[in-house]
């Protein structure tokens, strides 16, 4: 079950940040970078933060969860992040696809991850997502930018 979830609440904020501190640790060492800023979070950082959360649930227990800031005509997707124990199960598949479908009908959207990413970008190319460019973060990183756009009828 996919739900927005309580990110100010303690006990979510702890898993939330017990998910995304492995699976970012993964990305980091597979783009060759380790200054991704979700490493440094912490509880209160996730409590503070002003995205909002949906989670996907496996009973009780959180397993992914995406990320976004929006406003009438964007979402910025900060963070898709599945527990690394259930990797390959279509779990930010699913994440992304519950967004689309349910928060951001006829909004634009965008999304930047490391550029040497190929699973993610794969991931939001698959959900027609295109891109728009690559930006040099730091000397020689990149982080590719991503946007969707669903056509209004």
């Amino acid at each position: 079950m996919i739900q927005l979830v309580n990110h100010n609440d303690e006990k979510v904020a702890e898993s939330i940040l017990s998910i995304q501190l492995p699976a970012y640790k993964i990305e980091a060492d597979l783009i060759g970078f380790d200054g991704i800023p979700q490493l440094l979070d912490t509880v209160e950082n996730i409590k503070g933060s002003k995205e909002r959360f949906l989670g996907k649930l496996d009973g009780s227990k959180l397993v992914g969860f995406l990320s976004y800031e929006g406003t009438d005509e964007l979402i910025d997707i900060c963070r898709l992040v599945v527990d690394p124990n259930h990797f390959r199960k279509g779990i930010a598949s699913e994440l992304l696809s519950y967004l689309l479908n349910v928060y951001a009908y006829e909004k634009k959207i965008i999304v930047s991850t490391g550029a040497k990413n190929i699973p993610a970008i794969t991931l939001y190319e698959r959900h027609n997502f295109k891109k728009l460019e690559d930006v040099e973060i730091e000397p020689d990183f990149y982080i590719t930018q991503l946007t969707y756009e669903r056509k209004k009828i």
